[in-house]
């Protein structure tokens, strides 16, 4: 049930929100919280970094599938970023592959903001 989040701004346009950890039911409503707030602070680009989570559950997808919704709503976007296979296998089964914009790394990510 651990969770470390982090945000900083590579740019002043975008907003890297760092996860690392378990995203799980317990830890989700944190990521959804940071990403409401940034969202109502005038951020509308940003990129959520999986690279250190270890364990993504299905809550924890609803509340990616949900900041990216809203970022576009705004008309912005949330971008991913993460080279771990187990989670990435995850969005691939799930089809989210085709919904969410999934890089290797953040420069390659920022680029195509």
């Amino acid at each position: 049930m651990n969770l470390r989040v982090d945000t900083r701004n590579p740019r002043e346009d975008v907003t890297v929100i760092a996860l690392a950890g378990e995203v799980d039911v317990y830890t989700s409503p944190r990521v959804k919280q940071e990403i409401v707030n940034l969202l109502n602070g005038g951020t509308n680009k940003m990129i959520v970094d999986l690279t250190g989570v270890e364990y993504l559950d299905s809550t924890g997808l609803g509340v990616l599938i949900g900041g990216l919704k809203r970022a576009r709503e705004r008309d912005g976007d949330l971008k991913l970023i993460c080279d771990n296979v187990r989670i990435l296998r995850i969005f691939e089964i799930t089809g989210l592959t085709k919904i969410f914009d999934i890089y290797r790394s953040e420069p390659e990510a920022l680029e195509k903001l």
